[in-house]
This record gives C-alpha cells, structure tokens and sequence, in this order.
C-alpha cells in the first residue's frame, strides 16, 4: 500500500487563505494524464468536522497519502485548504478531493465564510460529496453534522442548477446500535433540515431527491476497531469502481466537464466563488467549453499551418498546377478536425460545434490563397490550351466560329475538371468567376484573332485590288482618251466585285452580322475607289510628261501611227492644233475624279480657254452679269472639291509650261520641211546655166579632145554618187541640220 501512495501525487488545491494553485493542479494532471480521460473520470469529496478523520478515511479508502492528524500530539487542524490526490487503483479515474474541517478553532466560531466556499465548491465540482459525522451526532438536535447540513443546503441553493450530486454520509464510531435503526433517524434529520432551509420560490416545494441521492454507510472506530473498520472501509471501497456507469454511485451525474477543461473549470469555480456571486453551473459549463475548445481549435490550427504537407502543397501551387490537390487537402483538413472531434467530443455540444466551425473557417482561410492561385493556373493553362488548338484549327481552314466554339468547349471542359479536381470537401466554394473570366479571356482572344484574321483577309484582298487596279489605270491614264474614266470606272466595278465576292466566301466561316458585313464590304468598295483616286493623282501629278507624251504621239505620227515624213507638204498648223488639242484632252481627263458619271465641261472650257484662246463665260458670270476667265478659279463648275485633281488656275499654269516646253518640237518640225524643200531642188537658176555654157565651152570641148579626162572625171563622178548615198546627205538635210 505504501507504493501504491506514492502513485497518488497528492496536491493542494486550495490553500488556507484561498489562494488557487492552478500551477500544482496543472503539474497533477500532466503526471497523472488524467487530461487524456474525456468524460471517464469521477471527483470524490469529503467534508466533516475538523479532526473526525475524513483524511484517515480517504487515505484507507482510496490510498492516498493525505496528512493525517496525530493524537499522541493533541487534537487540531491538521488539513488546512483543499487537497487532491488520485485514486490509486480505481477505474475509472478518480480525484480525491480532502476539504478543511468544519467548526475548527483555528477559524474561530463566527468565520464560516471558507466552510461555505469549500462545501460550495465541492458540491459543483464533485460527483460524490462524503460526509463525515459522529455517530452519537444523530438524533441530536444540537448536533455538530447539522451546521454542516445547513451549510450544504444553503449553498446548494446558489447552484441555478444544481448538478445531481451523491451524498454519502459516513457514520464514524458506530455504536451497538443497529445500523437500520441510525439510518432513519439520520434521514429524518436531513429531511428536517432541508424542510427548514430557505429556498427560491422556484424550488420552495422541489423534494430533497431532486438535488441528492441520500446514501448511508456506517463505519466502527479506526482507534478501537482498525482491523474491522479496514474490513469495512475495503467493502465501501468496491462501491467507487465503475462509479460513474449506471447504477454506480455517481450513475446519475449531470453536468460532467471534459477532464482536459478539468483545471480551467476549477479554476473558474473557485474565482466565482471567492466573489461571492452565484455560481451558474450551465453558464460555466459552456464558459468551459468555450475556453477549452477555443485553445484546441487554436492548437490545432497551429499545427496545420506548420504541417510539412500543407506546406508542401502549398509550394507545389505556386509552382503550378497540382494533381489531386482538393483529395489531398481535404485529407490533411480531416486529420486536423478529426483530432479536434476527438479531444472536445465530451464538451458542451453547441460550443463544440460553433469552435469546430471557426476552426474549419479558420483553416479554409489559411488554405483559400492556394486554392485561388491553383484556379489560376488551371485558368491559365485552359486559355494557352484554347489559343493553341484555335491556331491549330484555324491554320487547317476550319471555319472560325465553329473553331472558337469547339476550342471554348474544349477548354472550359478542361477547366471544370480542374476545378473538379481541386473541390475540398469542407467548402463550398464557388469557381464560377473564375470560370467567366475564363470564358471572357476566351472570347476576348478570339475576337482578337477574328480581327486578325478579317484585317489580314481584308489586307489580302486590298493588295489584290492595288496590284489590279494600279497598274492598269495608269495604263489608261497614259493612253489618254474621251472613254478613259469610262474604261476606269468598267475595271473599278469588275475588280471591286471580284475582291467582294472572293471576300464574302473568305469570311462564311466568321458568320458576320449583316451589318458588321455589309460595312466590310463597303470597305472594301471604298479601298478600291481609293487606290484608284490615289493613282489619278499620282498621274495628275505627271500632267505635263503626259501631254508632252500625248502631243509628241500625235505631232510625230501619222494617222496610221506611222512616223511623220516632213515633206513640205503637211500642214503643221493643223498637226500642231490636233497634237494640242490631244493634249488638253488629257489634261482634262486628268483635271477631276469622274467616278460617278456625271456630266461636266471641264474639256470644253479647257479646249476654249487654251487652244481657241475665247473668253468662256461660266453660268454663276453669266447669271450675275459678269464676264470673266473660267481658269481664274480653285474649283470646276459643278466638280465637287474633294474630286477635284487639278484646278484650274493650276491648269493654266500645267498649260504654259507645256507649250513651252513643245514650242521646240513645232520649231524642229518646221525646220525639216524647210529643209526637205532645199535638198529636193538642186538645179541652178536658168541664167546661172546659161553663164556655165558660154563661159565653159572652151572647157568642154577640151574634155571632147581628151578622153582620159573624160573617164577620170565619170570615176569621180561615181565614187561622190556612192558616198552620197551611202550618208544619205538628202535625208539628213529634210531632217534639218544635224547637232552633235
């Protein structure tokens, strides 16, 4: 027994002046384990006057190692406070709690205040109250049990709702008198003194039973009997294994405090009670409940956010996306909260609840940054998925929106299973916007690319138009000619549907909106009229090289395009006229934009102006009365400006230059008829041959004597014949005279 004692680690609670040792209590229950206990565990208080021998009691019954008192020393306080030890040998566990004697001297007769603190605090922290008293005490009315009595019940009434407590009155030194005779009168006594103690209204007629079961057991005298009381106290000690189940003698308890919130409870009970306010046991119970589960949710948030796992997983996520990541989550959030379940199963169930769902907030705080950035990545690898299967689709010449579609329903399929993929269990969180930001990066691309690719199409189809269209209608402008802008506006229409046609088939596959088509098209329609306005101004711009062209063609050539002979007989006046009047036909044809077939003078005034040299009167003159020059102006009548090429003060500038620039070639035209008559006429005059023949005679007839001489000068004659022609001299001088 004297091992087993040192097992005990018997500890004060409560010291004499009232002071809580919540050190020593904690140290008690780290060395006995008894936090690890849940709700398997019992308290077992005694009380009793002072030196009656509840600690002798206590350590015989439950074999502690409380001080007890020595008799050869005299009678007095021997236990001072409250003291706790554990039960050695008893399942299930139990405390032991060994409370200061009542009516002791050391206090004096009026301080009653520590009796009603400590019977009050046993009564709310034990399950079963002993209550030691004197046989020869019953039947007594002045006896010293019934303050005790009256304390008890008075206090009990400070409880708002008392818990069903045991109270095992303990009959020491019994006497010959039989046991079931002391046991009613004892009863009796008790039921007197609860008939006589001051009650709310609300328990003024609540019987005895509801607050206590009564148990009786009496004992004989340790000093006279110590083998006979060990037998008893042995028998009595059977009573406290399985206490706590039914029909135990504590079977009944309510109110029961996890035995890891054990040391915040007593703690707290005491505090209330030392304040002298009354002591609310359900207020208590889930003020416990509140601070003990509080300190297990927070324990064990700290060990998640440091769970090498977590951690891990969380690494994992910033690197990109994980698989099973919702799987293995959940798995660490269960093995967190399942081990919360398991050390506050037995506290107060709807604060247990309310702190397992403020952990659970807490951890799906501490784990919802991961879970977004994993949603990021999910979001960023269905968005570079959905852009390389459209290139894919789009570059194999599917149609796009057939392609947008099924790469969108591909993609967001691929970001749903993700997200599948990543649901913790204990959430319910909600992928949706991500999921439509998702979805509007989607269509924002592909509205990028259906730009793209329209504008590439349309770029394709506008340098189609330029190469088909520049060329030719600078070859028209050269030609020249009345029909020219009619010719112009043929190729314009024929190019401009052919590329709209060629566009419309092109751009089935993006299903245009009517109107989003029809303003492509016109577009299209205007790309077209532009390159064509461009390259009339371009030309415009070379005016003077295409007339001096036009009049060079005309003047030099013949009807039949023939090189022009001068022989002296054109009129090169009327050529001249002719060639001019080409001429100011293309400038006329390059004055003004004539897309639109509408009518207007331009060739007239310019032909009236510039070769007939006569005053034209316009209409807007001629309405106000005024004569004046038509080329004295910015704009052509009836020309809108914007059509305008050439103006006509810059015509008459164009015109100048122009004849300035050909006056050469008419002066060189006239010099070779001039010259062609010369070398056609080569006989002398008739005088002049007539002088030869009468001053040559004398020569002649000499050359007649002498035919050497003859034949000498017919080989000269011969060879001056053969250079002659040989060098064409005849030709050079119709040419006029030859400049190196």
């Amino acid at each position: 027994m004297e091992e087993e004692e040192k097992n005990c680690c018997s500890t004060q609670l409560i010291d004499g002046n009232g002071e809580f040792n919540f050190v020593g209590l904690e140290k008690f229950m780290k060395a006995m384990k008894f936090s690890q206990c849940g709700l398997s565990y019992a308290v077992v208080a005694i009380m009793g006057p002072q030196s009656s021998g509840k600690s002798t009691l206590l350590n015989h019954l439950f074999y502690t190692n409380f001080r007890e008192m020595d008799a050869f020393k005299g009678r007095s306080q021997t236990t001072k406070g409250i003291w706790i030890a554990k039960a050695v040998g008893i399942e299930p566990f139990t405390v032991v709690m060994d409370l200061e004697g009542t009516d002791g001297r050391e206090r004096g007769e009026d301080d009653t205040t520590f009796e009603k603190q400590s019977a009050l605090f046993a009564l709310a922290v034990a399950d079963v109250v002993v209550i030691n008293m004197w046989c020869h005490d019953i039947g007594r009315e002045q006896a010293s049990n019934k303050p005790l009595l009256k304390i008890v019940f008075q206090v009990m009434m400070r409880l708002f709702s008392p818990r069903k407590t045991t109270l095992l009155f303990v009959i020491r030194d019994k006497t010959k008198t039989p046991f079931e005779y002391l046991e009613p009168i004892l009863r009796e006594d008790i039921q007197k003194i609860w008939d006589t103690v001051s009650k709310p209204l609300a328990h003024m007629d609540t019987p005895l039973s509801e607050f206590f079961n009564v148990e009786v057991t009496a004992l004989s005298s340790f000093e006279e009997r110590e083998e006979q009381f060990k037998e008893q106290v042995a028998q009595l000690r059977q009573r406290f294994f399985n206490s706590i189940y039914p029909g135990g003698i504590a079977g009944d308890r309510r109110a029961v405090v996890p035995a890891s919130g054990f040391s915040f409870s007593t703690q707290q009970i005491w505090k209330v009670i030392k304040e002298n306010r009354d002591l609310d046991l359900p207020a208590h119970k889930v003020m416990v409940a509140t601070v003990r589960c509080e300190e297990i949710a927070n324990e064990k948030f700290s060990l998640l956010a440091s769970d090498e796992d977590w951690l891990a997983l969380e690494q994992a996520v910033h690197a990109g996306p994980v698989q099973g990541f919702g799987r293995k989550l959940s798995s660490i959030l269960d093995a967190y909260l399942s081990e919360y379940d398991m050390e506050a199963v037995y506290f107060e169930e709807g604060v247990r609840n309310a702190k397992r769902l403020l952990l659970k907030s807490k951890a799906l705080q501490l784990v919802h940054p991961a879970y977004i950035t994993l949603l990021g990545h999910l979001r960023s690898s269905a968005l570079m998925n959905f852009k390389i299967q459209l290139e894919q689709k789009l570059s194999r010449g599917e149609g796009f929106v057939a392609s947008v579609n099924s790469c969108m329903q591909s993609s967001t399929l691929e970001f749903d299973k993700g997200c599948s993929d990543a649901v913790i269990k204990h959430a319910d969180w909600d992928a949706s916007k991500i999921r439509e930001k998702l979805q509007r990066d989607m269509q924002a691309h592909a509205s990028s690319v259906r730009a793209e690719k329209l504008s590439q199409l349309i770029a394709k189809f506008e340098k189609q138009l330029s190469a088909r269209l520049g060329e030719p209608v600078e070859s028209l402008f050269d030609t020249g000619g009345k029909d020219t802008w009619a010719s112009i506006r043929r190729l314009l229409r024929r190019e401009a549907d052919g590329a709209v046609s060629g566009f419309s088939t092109a751009a089935a596959g993006f299903e245009l909106d009517q109107e989003g088509f029809g303003k492509m098209v016109q577009n299209l329609r205007d790309y077209a009229r532009s390159v064509v306005v461009k390259e009339a101004r371009e030309q415009a711009g070379k005016a003077v090289i295409h007339m001096k062209d036009k009049f060079t063609m005309v003047f030099n050539h013949d009807n039949d395009s023939l090189p022009r002979v001068w022989t002296g007989k054109e009129d090169i006046k009327a050529i001249t006229h002719e060639a001019r009047s080409a001429a100011v036909s293309i400038l006329s044809v390059l004055a003004a934009v004539r897309l639109d077939e509408k009518p207007d003078k331009i060739e007239n005034v310019l032909s009236s102006m510039l070769i007939d040299g006569s005053v034209a009167i316009s209409s807007r003159s001629r309405g106000a009365g005024i004569i004046g020059d038509p080329l004295a102006s910015s704009t052509w009548e009836g020309v809108p400006p914007e059509n305008t090429l050439i103006s006509p003060v810059q015509c008459k500038s164009i015109w100048r230059t122009f004849t300035a620039e050909t006056e050469y070639v008419v002066t060189q035209a006239i010099s070779a008829r001039e010259a062609y008559k010369r070398s056609n006429n080569w006989l002398p005059p008739a005088w002049a041959i007539m002088a030869m023949a009468v001053l040559g005679f004398n020569e002649f007839m000499f050359l007649l004597r002498n035919p050497l001489y003859m034949l000498a000068l017919f080989v000269i004659y011969l060879f001056g014949r053969a250079i002659w022609e040989q060098m064409d001299i005849p030709g050079e001088f119709r040419n006029g005279t030859k400049v190196e």
